[in-house]
């Protein structure tokens, strides 16, 4: 990915069977930050899960705000998720990057990955509250 002065974008891939053939796909800022994310937040994910273990019953998951979400947009505070799960958004994976602890005041965005801590109830209910409000 070329990241011009400008401020425009480029990817370059290269063909398979010939690297030196490549084609240049212009992109706006939303579609390279989600390109980033989809490259990027597997790897850190799995950083921040190197640790992982079970605790009686509190576990981690990766819950994802998918474009049209309720949430794309606003803040974390919205969701009231502590609150109503009784879990907690412990990191926030975007554009290939970790936001530890993120804040009440943190927006997000669609094609966040949320690292969140709770009982399995806890979490499938914070994933629903994603999806449906």
């Amino acid at each position: 990915m070329i990241d011009h002065r400008d401020g425009t974008l480029d990817l370059i891939v290269s063909k398979p069977d010939n690297p030196d053939v490549t084609d240049q796909i212009s992109l706006t800022q939303r579609e390279a930050a989600l390109l980033a994310t989809l490259l990027g937040a597997p790897q850190v994910v799995a950083r921040l899960q190197e640790e992982h273990r079970e605790f009686d019953g509190v576990t981690t998951r990766q819950l994802t705000v998918r474009g049209g979400s309720p949430y794309d947009g606003r803040p974390l505070g919205d969701t009231r998720m502590r609150t109503r799960t009784k879990t907690s958004i412990v990191a926030v994976v975007r554009a290939g990057h970790a936001i530890a602890s993120p804040g009440p005041d943190f927006v997000f965005n669609a094609f966040d990955v949320l690292v969140v801590v709770g009982t399995s109830e806890g979490l499938a209910a914070a994933a629903g509250i994603l999806t449906d409000g």
